[in-house]
C-alpha cells in the first residue's frame, strides 16, 4: 500500500507515544446543568487530552467527528490556518493515531477538510486507519450561491468517513429520512386510508431466479402478464396472491397495467446515505454564521463553522441515543451542541479562551434550551449538562513514580473517573471517596491522613481500613482501595471483600 511520506514523519510516528498521561482537572467554575452528566468539556491542547482520555475511554467512543484546520494559507482569528505542508501533516498524524484508539469496535470517524489537504489526508488516514475501512468521501455542497473570485468557484467541502468495521458500521447505520422533495412522489390519489403511496416495480433479474418466479398474471381487465426476457417476478407466486388479497398490487388506474407493488409512505423507513449532501438538505455557510451570530451578538464570528443541520446528518447516520460522539478540534462548540440536542453523550476539546468564551456559553445555553439551529427540528426544550476540565499534571515523572506535583484531590478526580464513568464529588478531605453502584472507593495518598511517617499513610493496615469503614458509615460491602502497599494479607483482604490496588503500577493511564 502506498504511504505518505514528508519531512519530520518519524517524529510524527513517535509523537503519540512521547506525550505525557496528564490527569483532567474538574473546574466546577465552569459545569452546568446536571452535576451527573457525562458530557465533558476539556480545555486544553487537544493531543494531550487525547492521551487523557485513553484510560477512560479507550475503544468506548461511537463517532468521532472532526473539523481541523484546512491549512488554507489565511490567518483566522482564533486559529493558526497558515501551517506549512509538512507542519500540517506532522500535527495530524499522532492525533488520528490517539482518535483511532479511541474508537469502539462498531465505531466511526467522519473528518472534514477542502481540497487544500483532502488528497494527503486520504493517504495519511488509509495508512492509519487501513484502506480497507474506508467507507465514503461525502461532497458537502457549502455554498447556494455561485462563487465568483476564483478560477473555478469552490462551492463544496469533503467529509471523509473511515469504520473500524466496515460490515458493522452497514448494518448499524441509520437511513436519511426523506425530504420534502423526495416525499412528492407518494401520493394518495384513491384516498386510500393507510395515506399516501407510490408504485414499486415487482420485476427482477432472472440470474438467480427459483422456478416459481415465472407465472402468468392476470390482471382485473383480463389482460396477461409476464416478465419480459431476461426477468422473472420478485415474488413467488404464492407471496403475490397473498399481497394481490391485500391490496397492495397496482394494475394502473384502467386495471390494465404491469402489475406494480404499492409501497405507502409510512412504510419508509428512510434513504440509504448518498454521498453528495446539498445545501438544502444540511445547511451552508451562511446558515451557519448566523447561528453562531444568533449566539454571539457582539463576538467575533467563526470563519469556517458548520451548521447544525450538517452536524445532525452525520450524527444521525452513524449514532443512535446515549452513544458517545468526540470532537477534538471543537471550534465554536456546534457538534457538542448538536449532540446534546440529540441526546447523545459528547466530549468536546477546545485548547484556546474561547473554550470559556465561546463553547462553555454555548452549551450552557444549550442546557437552558436555546430554540436556534436544529431545536424546533428536533423538539429540543433543554436539559441535561456538562462538567468542564483543564489538563492537570502529569501523572509519572521521568523515573516512572508519581509526579510530586499530582495534588491528593487530583489524582483522586481520576480514579474515581475511572472507576465509574463519573466525576467526584468528594471534597478530597478524607481517602474515603465515595460508594458507586454497592462498591466503596479510598485513596491512600500524598499524606491525607497527616501522618508523619515514612509511608505517610498510604499503606493499609487493619486500623486504617478500620478508619475507612467509619468514614464509608459502616459500608461492609465490595471495596477497591488504592495505595502503596498493603500490610493485609490475601485471606483478609478477601475476607474484607478488598480490592487493593497498587499505586503507581495500577493507576490506569496505559
Amino acid at each position: 500500500m502506498p504511504i505518505l511520506d514528508w519531512l519530520n514523519k518519524e517524529e510524527a510516528v513517535k509523537e503519540s507515544v512521547r506525550v505525557p498521561y496528564r490527569l483532567l482537572k474538574s473546574i466546577k467554575k465552569y459545569s452546568y446543568g446536571d452535576a451527573n452528566s457525562e458530557n465533558m468539556l476539556i480545555q486544553g491542547d487537544n493531543l494531550e487530552a487525547l492521551k487523557a482520555l485513553l484510560p477512560l475511554y479507550a475503544g468506548q467512543v461511537k463517532c468521532i467527528y472532526i473539523d481541523p484546520p484546512y491549512n488554507t494559507k489565511s490567518a483566522f482569528e482564533h486559529y493558526d490556518d497558515n501551517l506549512e505542508h509538512s507542519q500540517w501533516l506532522t500535527m495530524m498524524y499522532p492525533r488520528l493515531e490517539l482518535l483511532r484508539e479511541l474508537l469502539a469496535e462498531d465505531g466511526s470517524i467522519w473528518v472534514s477538510i477542502d481540497d487544500s489537504e483532502a488528497a494527503y489526508l486520504k493517504v495519511m488516514m488509509d495508512e492509519i486507519f487501513g484502506r480497507d475501512r474506508f467507507v465514503a468521501s461525502n461532497v458537502w455542497q457549502k455554498r447556494y450561491s455561485r462563487e465568483n473570485r476564483e478560477a473555478i468557484g469552490d462551492v463544496h467541502e469533503y467529509v471523509y468517513v473511515y469504520a473500524m468495521n466496515k460490515k458493522v458500521f452497514k448494518k448499524n447505520r441509520n437511513k436519511v429520512p426523506l425530504n420534502e422533495e423526495q416525499g412528492k412522489v407518494y401520493r394518495n390519489p384513491n384516498d386510500d386510508p393507510k395515506g399516501r403511496w407510490r408504485t414499486i416495480p415487482i420485476t427482477a433479474q432472472a440470474g438467480h431466479a427459483t422456478p416459481d418466479q415465472f407465472y402468468e398474471i392476470v390482471s382485473p381487465s383480463g389482460k396477461v402478464h409476464k416478465p419480459s426476457k431476461g426477468r422473472c417476478w420478485g415474488f413467488a407466486q404464492g407471496t403475490f396472491e397473498r399481497l394481490r388479497k391485500e391490496g397492495r398490487i397496482y394494475f394502473g388506474k384502467g386495471g390494465n397495467s404491469q402489475p406494480n407493488l404499492i409501497r405507502y409512505l409510512s412504510e419508509v423507513e428512510g434513504m440509504v446515505p448518498w454521498t453528495w449532501w446539498p445545501s438544502i438538505e444540511v445547511g451552508h455557510t451562511d446558515e451557519s454564521k448566523k447561528e453562531i451570530l444568533a449566539l454571539f451578538h457582539d463576538q467575533s464570528e467563526f470563519d469556517t463553522p458548520k451548521p447544525e443541520r450538517l452536524m445532525e446528518r452525520i450524527f444521525h447516520i452513524a449514532t443512535n441515543p446515549d452513544d458517545l460522539i468526540l470532537d477534538s478540534f471543537l471550534g465554536s462548540g456546534t457538534s457538542a451542541a448538536v449532540a446534546q440536542k440529540m441526546n447523545r453523550r459528547y466530549i468536546g476539546i477546545e485548547m484556546g479562551e474561547h473554550a470559556t468564551t465561546h463553547c462553555q456559553p454555548r452549551l450552557k445555553k444549550v442546557v437552558d434550551g436555546e430554540q436556534g439551529g436544529i431545536s424546533k427540528a428536533v423538539e429540543w426544550q433543554g436539559g441535561g449538562g456538562f462538567n468542564f476540565y483543564r489538563l492537570g499534571e502529569t501523572v509519572f515523572d521521568e523515573e516512572g513514580r508519581i509526579n510530586p506535583a499530582v495534588r491528593f484531590i487530583t489524582l483522586a478526580s481520576h480514579l474515581w473517573f475511572t472507576e465509574t464513568g463519573h466525576p467526584l464529588r468528594s471534597d478530597g478531605k478524607q481517602p474515603f471517596l465515595g460508594l458507586h453502584q454497592g462498591v466503596a472507593y479510598a485513596l491512600l495518598y500524598n499524606g491525607i491522613l497527616g501522618d508523619k511517617s515514612a509511608s505517610g499513610g498510604n499503606v493499609l493496615t487493619r486500623s486504617l481500613f478500620k478508619l475507612l469503614r467509619e468514614q464509608a458509615g459502616g459500608f461492609e460491602g465490595p471495596w477497591v482501595v488504592y495505595g502503596e502497599s498493603s500490610r493485609i494479607t490475601l485471606p483478609g483482604l478477601k475476607r474484607e471483600q478488598v480490592t487493593f490496588k497498587q499505586t503507581p503500577y495500577d493507576i490506569k493511564v496505559r
